[in-house]
């Protein structure tokens, strides 16, 4: 993606700019090309929470079947296990150990621990479920931070509504660290008449995130179009995202175009 600076040079000297000049559209070239890239990576970062996020949401259910008694013996999932407080029925600290290494569903490689606290059943309005990450890997990156999914309760005319903010969030791979914060909400749209399983689900996502690339450049986004989100497929099929970055002109990431869009410019998005 990174122009050639020789390049660049060569191209801006045949347009008769002076030095001065030339530093500050080389400059230009550098910062769409970091936005670009701080863009890319937020579709990666973003995906990999919301792949920790499906991760959270079916082991909170899991668990809620075990306490059931009604789990079925799954050689090939995580080892889950539920504590409390030995006087309370709740919270519930639930920890879901992935060992070294289990596919899901998804075709998500999992590694490592997540811990969950759960201060009522999954679908009970006002209940508030808080995952942290123990070395938790996902298809070699490593996921850190802070995950609150509280629920809303149905929203009329909508469906079942959860907020879901991260904090501290963090990708790491190959040294490459991302930053990324969330605070949205998450309508229930298909899959509700299943709630043991989250492979049926599919919803809409409103709200706000930011984070920082690996190269420091900040950004901001906020939906305009609601997001529409399939669990299995691990897909956002439609919606657009407004961007901030400082020192370029209006950004639009359009879901439905899979296109990101930078002034009059478009790029495809990574996937």
């Amino acid at each position: 993606m990174k122009k050639s600076v020789l390049g660049i040079i060569t191209v801006l000297s045949l347009w008769g700019l002076n030095s001065c000049e030339l530093e500050e559209k080389i400059e230009q070239f550098n910062s769409v090309d970091d936005g670009i890239e701080a863009l890319q990576e937020y579709a990666i970062v973003s995906k990999q929470f919301q792949n920790a996020s499906n991760s959270c949401d079916e082991a909170v259910l899991s668990a809620e079947v075990q306490e059931t008694a009604e789990l079925k013996a799954n050689l090939q999932g995580p080892v889950i296990t539920v504590e409390t407080d030995g006087v309370n029925e709740w919270p519930k600290y639930i920890t879901v150990d992935f060992g070294g290494g289990i596919t899901g569903l998804d075709g998500v490689l999992r590694s490592g621990k997540l811990h969950i606290e759960s201060t009522n059943w999954y679908r009970t309005e006002g209940s508030v479920h808080t995952t942290t990450f123990e070395d938790y890997y996902q298809n070699g990156y490593k996921v850190e931070g802070t995950h609150i999914a509280t629920n809303n309760g149905n929203a009329e005319g909508e469906g079942l509504q959860f907020n879901v903010v991260i904090s501290d969030g963090k990708v790491t791979k190959d040294g490459a660290v991302i930053e990324y914060q969330q605070n949205s909400t998450r309508t229930w749209k298909e899959g509700a008449d299943t709630p043991f399983n989250i492979w049926d689900d599919e919803y809409a996502l409103d709200g706000t995130q930011k984070g920082v690339s690996s190269k420091g450049v900040e950004y901001a986004l906020s939906i305009t179009e609601p997001l529409y989100f399939k669990v299995l497929t691990r897909e956002i099929t439609e919606g657009k995202m407004a961007v901030v970055i400082e020192g370029l002109p209006g950004i639009e990431l359009n879901y439905t175009t899979s296109t990101i869009w930078i002034g009059e410019q478009s790029f495809p998005m990574q996937k």
